[in-house]
């Protein structure tokens, strides 16, 4: 043990012990068998039921058995009974025998099924290999410890295009899977317990509430000169922390794609999330990014606020690619039915801005902000805001400084939306 914690590693228990409230823990299946190398119950986390399985790879390098399959499912239909996040620390090799294989199909089936119902978590502290990678790849959420994990389908040295090197594109942090990349195991179980205070237990209750104290008719002048003329990024960062409640942002996939920023804030105590153009250009990589952070929001009828500056889409990928990507995102904000906001903060041209969650794909309020050039066509002539709104793409113009307090009286408003869908078994564009 001394030199798991010489190394910042925690053990299984450890890690259980770290995310739950203290002396929570009930622990379900201890007496399936010995040396058992997953480790399931419940507890709390800052009051929240929550139930979490551990693997632990010092018990046989954690590999899934029958039995341990099992636990992981047994497990998993409480949590649905019960409407409570369920979070998994990832260690093991992957399954033990053909038993194995069949048990890590039956998790695979029941996490799907959960899915849109219940919050799921995971969090790779160490091997996360062949079959087993793809229990994370489930989840809602995904962490990871930087430099401490291996996280791969096929091993990199067995592909002919790695020529026998070592590592894999997965355990990057700025690769399109892993949500959060953390510096050590404690610091990773922190912002875990974050994450899991911020969303919803199930798909059938709002965000816990939090009273955080901040104004919500606070102003910031600064947003008053923060867009500037030309065309380099804006500080989108600093707006949205300046919209949420005292500038907490929980930022999701920070490294990857960062043309577009996406994550969760409060705004007078309630969870919203945040979709919000960090480049003027969309790109399909930014798209994808945008649409499985919206799927999450809209599973769980969390409130999704759009900061638009789009001007065009960016080269350098193939156009079946990046048609197909704008394409399920265009669909995405069409099918959503929680509440829709978006504000236009500089640039809303052409297609692009169609796509971002405009009134023609169903927002349920489009502001923009005073000076804001907003146009149909991509040329960039005649795009004054006003033109917008007599010709119905915004429904308001607003001054930057005002937008906290727009969006609190407006999500206040939303908060008893009821929207119904077409019935269906569901969208082929999700295929």
């Amino acid at each position: 043990m001394s030199k798991l914690h010489r190394d910042g590693v925690l053990s299984a228990r450890e890690r259980i012990s770290r995310l739950l409230d203290n002396h929570t823990f009930v622990e379900i299946g201890a007496l399936v068998g010995e040396n058992d190398s997953v480790i399931t119950g419940y507890g709390s986390v800052l009051g929240r039921l929550v139930f979490v399985y551990a693997q632990d790879s010092s018990v046989s390098d954690g590999f899934i058995d029958e039995r341990q399959a099992k636990k992981i499912c047994s497990l998993y239909d409480k949590a649905m009974k019960m409407g409570a996040t369920v979070v998994g620390f990832l260690d093991s090799k992957g399954f033990k025998d053909d038993r194995g294989f069949s048990g890590l199909g039956d998790v695979f089936s029941t996490m799907i099924k959960a899915s849109g119902v219940i919050p799921q978590v995971t969090a790779i502290m160490g091997e996360c290999t062949g079959a087993s990678s793809i229990i994370p790849t489930l989840s809602d959420f995904i962490f990871t410890v930087k430099d401490n994990y291996k996280f791969f389908l096929v091993e990199p040295s067995s592909d002919p295009k790695e020529n026998g090197k070592k590592g894999d594109t997965s355990s990057k942090p700025d690769n399109s899977i892993t949500h959060f990349v953390c510096d050590t195991e404690a610091s990773c179980i922190s912002d875990m317990i974050r994450l899991i205070d911020i969303i919803p237990s199930n798909n059938m209750e709002d965000a816990p509430f939090f009273g955080t104290g901040d104004d919500s008719s606070r102003e910031d002048e600064f947003l008053n000169s923060i867009v500037s003329e030309n065309l380099d990024n804006l500080d989108m960062e600093r707006i949205i922390k300046s919209i949420g409640d005292n500038g907490d942002f929980i930022e999701v996939q920070k490294d990857f794609s960062p043309e577009v920023k996406e994550g969760f804030i409060r705004i007078s105590g309630y969870t919203v999330g945040v979709i919000a153009n960090n480049s003027c250009k969309l790109t399909h990589h930014s798209t994808g990014k945008a649409l499985r952070f919206l799927s999450f929001c809209d599973s769980f009828n969390i409130p999704v606020v759009t900061l638009t500056d789009v001007c065009g889409f960016k080269g350098g990928v193939g156009q079946t690619v990046l048609i197909k990507s704008v394409t399920k995102l265009l669909a995405g904000f069409n099918n959503a039915t929680c509440p829709k906001i978006n504000v236009i903060v500089r640039n809303g041209f052409g297609t692009p801005s169609l796509v971002m969650n405009s009134k023609a794909t169903g927002a349920d309020i489009v502001v923009a902000w005073e000076g804001a050039n907003v146009s149909s066509s991509e040329n960039y002539s005649d795009c004054g805001v006003s033109d917008a709104v007599l010709k119905g793409f915004v429904d308001d113009v607003i001054k930057p400084s005002k937008t906290r307090g727009y969006l609190a009286n407006v999500l206040e408003m939303l908060s008893t939306k009821r929207d119904t869908a077409p019935s269906k078994k569901h969208s082929s564009l999700s295929l």
